[in-house]
């Protein structure tokens, strides 16, 4: 049995929605107008007519503008958001890289960006001279939020967290918001200062737990998945130092007797290899995965689309690159 509907949605008229995203997103009844190719009493009428369905008063004149109610606010990301996937499955868009101008927003850490940045850039030159790339830094180990408010279109990284969760919403038939593939596979190395006592010979486990330790943590939180993989046998380490970049944790342990762990194939683009020496870690630490995640929001937009499979070219250069080295 369908659900019924309510009477005033029933008789909404839904172009008034239209009106009433242009106007939130100019904050002008005149641009709005000028925009929707209306003229500015047909604006105002559209309002009036939402006022009196919605029971509120949306929008108020302030200044030389409008200033929104609570409720406007509240109502406009479902509005907005409903619009544009209607937008895009009414007429839908095919992206044309060599005549696009738009601009993408990337979030990840320091050492990711080190290693794909270089030639997804070339790419976006060869293909898309026009298109433009925001790299932010990752503060966190769940993007959700960011992705979900629309702050990054994709955010690439180490989520086992996000993943393990929603593997598991998955089976318990939940519908999931966000999707994501793999873009490489790395793995990390115990790195120290070239002269330290610690680097002319092999690392036991006793020797690593011994040492005062360097930690990248993106909240700075001074427990991570090495940490994890120390506590299933029964170890810990202490750690006496956290950064938020790769890059900062090695220009630290090159001026100190801390130790470090970083991707092994971030090393070589810090510029400090030869001040560095390299260990394994004396215990089982499971390859990082790195995956590329997105809200499903997304999922069909074709920019969206070739950007993923630009990332995914990109990565697959770079690490076919070391292994031909």
């Amino acid at each position: 049995m369908s659900t019924p509907i309510p009477a005033a949605f029933r008789t909404l008229d839904l172009n008034l929605l239209r009106v009433f995203d242009e106007v939130m997103a100019e904050r002008s009844l005149t641009r709005a107008a000028h925009n929707l190719s209306l003229t500015q009493p047909a604006v105002s009428n559209a309002l009036r007519r939402l006022r009196e369905a919605l029971g509120d008063e949306l929008v108020r004149r302030h200044g030389h503008g409008i200033e929104p109610t609570p409720r406007a606010l509240v109502l406009w990301p479902s509005v907005r958001e409903a619009l544009r996937q209607l937008q895009a499955a009414i007429v839908p868009r095919t992206f044309e890289p060599q005549q696009a101008n738009s601009t993408f927003v990337l979030a990840m850490a320091d050492a990711t960006a080190a290693e794909l940045m270089g030639g997804l850039a070339k790419q976006m030159e060869e293909q898309a001279p026009d298109v433009s790339l925001r790299v932010l830094p990752l503060t966190t180990r769940d993007p959700r939020k960011m992705l979900g408010e629309d702050a990054a279109d994709i955010a690439l990284g180490y989520f086992p967290a996000v993943l393990a969760d929603l593997t598991a919403r998955a089976q318990s038939g939940e519908a999931i918001p966000y999707a994501h593939e793999r873009l490489y596979s790395g793995e990390y190395v115990c790195v120290m200062r070239k002269d330290h006592p610690l680097a002319k010979r092999p690392i036991n486990l006793q020797d690593y737990c011994s040492a005062r330790h360097l930690l990248v943590s993106f909240s700075g939180r001074a427990y991570g998945f090495v940490d994890e993989a120390l506590a299933v046998i029964g170890q810990q380490r202490r750690i006496v130092l956290t950064v938020n970049q790769f890059f900062t944790a090695g220009r630290v342990v090159v001026n100190s007797d801390l130790l470090t762990v970083l991707p092994r194939h971030f090393v070589p683009t810090t510029g400090m290899a030869k001040e560095l020496a390299l260990h394994e870690l004396p215990f089982d630490v499971p390859p990082v995965q790195v995956h590329a995640l997105w809200h499903r929001k997304r999922e069909h937009d074709s920019a969206h689309q070739w950007l993923r499979a630009q990332l995914q070219q990109a990565a697959h250069i770079a690490f076919r690159a070391e292994d031909i080295a």
